[in-house]
């Protein structure tokens, strides 16, 4: 099983992010999607969360998805540190999932020091991207192992 994760596009995601997460067979959004149409270019099932540039959405601000091997809780992160999110804040409000993915930073991470995981995908579209845009891919195997791969575009 294969789960894209992306975040912070800001109401544009590069063709190359597109292609990968419809490869899929689930995608993440963790928030600041800013035009709900962006989602739009998307085949696969998707989960998103509210960020804190999307309060005009209908999108809620956590949500959890139940995989093989353990939970993934997903929100955009601002309510645990403005400019940076606390990790150490973000496992205590989620002590039972196995990863929680944020975004909010614009900066790809995989802190997988300490459960649960702590996983920002990065800037999916061209604000604030460092030059690339970012997402990360989780794939899971027959024996229910967690493995993710980071992915940037030019």
């Amino acid at each position: 099983m294969k789960i894209g994760i992306l975040s912070d596009s800001h109401g544009w995601i590069h063709p190359d992010v597109i292609k990968l997460m419809n490869g899929c067979d689930h995608i993440i959004h963790a928030g600041d999607v800013i035009e709900m149409q962006t989602l739009q270019t998307f085949t696969q099932p998707l989960t998103a969360v509210r960020g804190n540039n999307d309060r005009h959405t209908p999108l809620k601000d956590i949500e959890t998805l139940s995989l093989p091997g353990g939970k993934i809780v997903i929100e955009h992160g601002h309510a645990h540190g403005w400019q940076t999110p606390s990790h150490e804040s973000l496992r205590q409000a989620h002590p039972n999932a196995k990863a929680i993915v944020y975004g909010h930073t614009h900066k790809q991470v995989i802190d997988t020091s300490t459960n649960p995981w702590v996983i920002n995908p990065g800037a999916s579209g061209k604000v604030r991207n460092g030059g690339s845009s970012k997402c990360i891919v989780l794939s899971i195997d027959y024996s229910q192992n967690w493995a993710f791969t980071p992915h940037v575009f030019k």
